[in-house]
């Protein structure tokens, strides 16, 4: 296609005739966002392209201007691809390298892009556009390492393993019951983002800078180009809202939560007192003075940067708290917390289902950690209460139990019949078979349980979840 003239003007900033004076270079240089914003080119191509066709149905602009807009931003979209074209950043955004580039290109036509537009809201539909972009990814990736813990969780649906409570142990559980305490959390922030995706589908476009538009524009066409479900209801808080953005964050920073969580766990399961969990090597590292040491530095690395989400959250809270509306240059700041919060979650999705994928569980040593701290004293009280006793009563010879076991030295199901029998006259032979680490787990068949069958149950439900809502 015939390129048109690059000239300085094509370049200037789009408020530059209101000046007399240019910017000082030094002030360019701080309020420029292009490094930042570089990322949602394509974006706002895409919404671009939409625009100039509702323009061109409007009668705004002819069909053979709105046939040279649309090349001219197909081509820098392909020469963007193939590094052909690079972003210039001397440019104040994306939008206005994109502009620039298209009137470099195709001339006047190029000029008339920006008819009954603002970059107030412009840059909020380019932030929706790639949202609803993204999260798919995102999610995708949450609805991976759910499918990883699911099958994790069968194959260990009745390795036994102490439960905690305060740190302290608390009842027999299974590995794969806790793995899938894991997932669960996980298929609700699956959910928060599915949540989030229903707000940020709205198009804003037509807002213009605040009041909405003098011309003929259609906004729900354009709307429908972009397949939003529609436009967005207020212009006022179509180019001062962000809450999309908070949104979004907010529920990273539950990602984020939930995998620091999960690394706490395998940290102090990768230590010689719990010796859980052998990571691979592969996601390990060493110590550079200590020739003996396997650190767990990823699983540490993603609780560590847990600070990060939790700080772009609050960063982008605290920039709003104070606006009043409509626009203000604040918003400009938005794009590096939300970003920065979606690379650190998706990284840190990535390296943990690897990570956990090619550990080896120390299921042994687990089975045995439950023949300490007396963690079938409830099923003693269950025991009894199955035979009439209300259930404080039962708690009360259940620990008298105990601590005859403590002052004897001895597990619980270590004490003989007579000893158990002082405790409570209905306690028989049978009690014996209901406190093994195993029966106690296995005696656990309410839903969600962490019985064997139950377990199985739910890798089965998770393994479903996966399957119907991945995205394409």
């Amino acid at each position: 296609m015939r390129h048109g003239t690059i000239t300085k003007d094509n370049h200037a900033a789009l408020w530059s005739g209101r000046f007399k004076e240019g910017p000082d270079a030094a002030a360019v240089d701080f309020e420029t966002s292009i490094y930042v914003d570089e990322r949602m080119a394509f974006d706002d191509i895409q919404g671009s392209l939409a625009h100039a066709q509702m323009l061109s149905e409007a009668g705004l602009i002819s069909r053979q201007e709105f046939s040279k807009i649309k090349a001219g931003l197909l081509s820098i979209k392909k020469d963007l691809e193939s590094g052909k074209l690079k972003v210039d950043y001397s440019a104040e955004d994306i939008h206005s390298f994109i502009e620039a580039t298209l009137t470099d290109r195709i001339g006047a036509a190029g000029k008339k892009l920006h008819t009954g537009r603002s970059r107030n809201d412009q840059i909020a539909l380019d932030e929706r556009i790639h949202l609803r972009r993204v999260v798919p990814q995102l999610q995708n990736k949450i609805l991976s390492l759910i499918g990883t813990l699911a099958g994790l969780a069968q194959k260990n649906a009745a390795a036994l393993m102490p439960g905690y409570t305060h740190m302290q142990h608390a009842q027999p559980v299974t590995l794969g019951q806790h793995l899938c305490a894991w997932a669960w959390s996980l298929e609700r922030d699956w959910s928060r983002f599915e949540d989030a995706l229903e707000r940020i589908d709205l198009c804003p476009l037509g807002s213009g800078a605040l009041a909405g538009s003098g011309l003929p524009l259609d906004r729900k066409l354009t709307a429908k180009l972009l397949q939003f479900s529609g436009p967005t209801p207020n212009s006022i808080d179509s180019v001062s809202d962000r809450d999309y953005c908070i949104e979004f964050t907010g529920a990273a920073s539950l990602l984020q939560m939930h995998l620091s969580r999960f690394c706490e766990e395998i940290v102090l399961w990768a230590t010689s007192e719990f010796n859980f969990i052998n990571l691979s090597e592969k996601w390990s590292t060493g110590s550079s003075i200590m020739p003996q040491k396997k650190n767990p530095d990823f699983a540490e690395l993603i609780r560590g940067r847990t600070g990060k989400v939790y700080g772009d959250l609050f960063n982008l809270l605290t920039m709003m708290k104070g606006l009043p509306l409509s626009y203000d240059r604040d918003l400009q700041e938005d794009k590096a917390p939300l970003f920065d919060a979606l690379d650190t979650v998706s990284a840190n999705l990535d390296v943990f289902e690897k990570m956990i994928a090619s550990a080896a569980f120390n299921k042994e040593r687990m089975a045995a950690s439950c023949e300490d701290g007396f963690l079938n004293a409830t099923d003693l009280a269950d025991y009894l209460v199955r035979k009439g006793v209300p259930f404080r009563e039962a708690h009360g010879i259940s620990a008298r139990a105990v601590r005859m076991a403590i002052e004897a030295g001895v597990r619980l199901e270590d004490l003989c019949l007579e000893e158990f029998q002082r405790c409570s006259k209905l306690i028989g032979e049978d009690v014996y078979e209901l406190l093994s680490p195993a029966a106690c787990a296995a005696a656990r068949k309410t839903i969600g349980g962490t019985a064997p069958q139950r377990v199985k149950e739910q890798a089965a439900a998770l393994k479903k979840i996966v399957l119907k809502r991945k995205k394409k």
